[in-house]
């Protein structure tokens, strides 16, 4: 799968997390603008964590090219 496949799945499971967030814990205003905005960071930093073990990938560095004067 490609890289804007896996973007589109993290963008629908934060919705998604989102939307039941809202549906599901009617507690209070605050309470609700709270688990929110957990619910958002934490889908945006599985996906940060992600994309950026998904980029390392394409380039591995596996021995450093050191030149003649080192």
């Amino acid at each position: 799968m490609g890289f804007l496949v896996i973007t589109l799945i993290f963008l629908l499971t934060g919705v998604l997390a989102s939307i039941l967030v809202r549906l599901c814990f009617s507690r209070g205003p605050s309470t609700n603008l709270l688990h929110l905005t957990l619910v958002i960071t934490a889908t945006i930093c599985c996906w940060l964590m992600w994309a950026i073990v998904y980029l390392a990938q394409m380039k591995p560095l596996i021995v450093p090219i050191l030149s003649e004067g080192e």
